[in-house]
């Protein structure tokens, strides 16, 4: 779990990071949730004379931003956790925002990081499995139900592997860091070996790695025309544990979009600006939207 104070200007006055202990079962993890985020606020009003205004909260899985509740996340074991009432009650009545973890991470992306100055971007990470976030004016469209922008979930082989989902060849099966860290376990013969090793062997001139890195970006290039057909962004902001292979993944990822392009416009394609940070910016921001909007009203 990572957590932040954050200033009116996006600024991160104060961070911390605990484990999310999800061993403990689903229960315990939202207990550690609210206790962080009171250890927050004290550390507030101790260090700054203050205590925060509202407080904005980010996490996976399928989010009712509107009911505040945590609808459903596999990998902490939550159904319909209503986050946002407990996280006010324990905070003391401060206003709580609600969002899901992509698209608060691409919030502040667009606002504050490389999709500033871009009316229309799609914000991709590249982690475990693949989502998206679509920016529209300094806004994220969540869609009718909340489920805008799981490009991850595009069919790109549809005689590919079988996906969580329960569908064949999603995009994620072949072009998630999770993916690549597998087929480059499989190919070098190394258990241990991730997708970062893989492309440092790419780097080098191993022809293994470079095969198996061609068939993710092949994979990813596939979903991302498909996106830009689809939404007509004007930046492409690539983040996650993949885009921290610089120009060993973005090289060949903007030659391969190039050349699948057709009639489409071609977006910018630039690597996410604020690494794991993004979540507690985005989140701050929600707050700060929270807060200004109950202004206006």
């Amino acid at each position: 779990m990572k957590a932040a104070l954050v200033g009116t200007d996006g600024a991160l006055l104060y961070e911390a990071r605990r484990a999310t202990g999800r061993e403990r079962g689903p229960d315990a993890i939202v207990e550690s949730i609210l206790g962080f985020a009171a250890d927050l606020r004290a550390h507030g009003i101790e260090h700054f004379g203050e205590g925060a205004v509202a407080a904005g909260v980010a996490v996976p899985g399928i989010v009712d931003a509107e009911r505040g509740t945590a609808v459903y996340a596999a990998n902490l074991g939550w159904r319909d956790v209503p986050l946002r009432d407990l996280l006010g009650a324990r905070l003391g009545g401060v206003p709580v925002a609600l969002g899901h973890d992509v698209r608060t991470g691409g919030l502040a992306e667009g606002r504050i990081g490389a999709g500033r100055g871009a009316d229309r971007f799609f914000f991709v990470p590249l982690g475990t499995g693949i989502a998206g976030a679509i920016g529209i004016d300094g806004t994220i469209e969540a869609g009718a139900h909340g489920y805008a922008g799981e490009i991850g979930h595009v069919v790109v082989r549809p005689d590919g592997p079988v996906c969580g989902c329960g569908q064949t060849g999603c995009m994620e099966t072949i072009a998630s860091a999770a993916a690549v860290t597998r087929a480059w376990a499989a190919a070098s013969g190394d258990p241990e070996a991730d997708a970062a090793d893989c492309a440092k062997a790419v780097a080098s001139g191993d022809p293994r790695a470079v095969a198996v890195w061609a068939d993710a970006v092949d994979a990813l290039a596939a979903g991302l025309v498909t996106a830009l057909t689809l939404l007509d962004p004007r930046r492409l902001i690539i983040g996650g544990g993949l885009a921290e292979a610089g120009e060993t993944l973005f090289t060949p990822l903007r030659a391969a979009v190039e050349e699948r392009v057709t009639f489409q416009k071609l977006p910018e394609i630039v690597p996410a600006a604020l690494g794991d940070t993004a979540g507690c910016l985005g989140a701050g921001l929600l707050a700060w939207d929270l807060l200004s909007t109950e202004v206006s009203a």
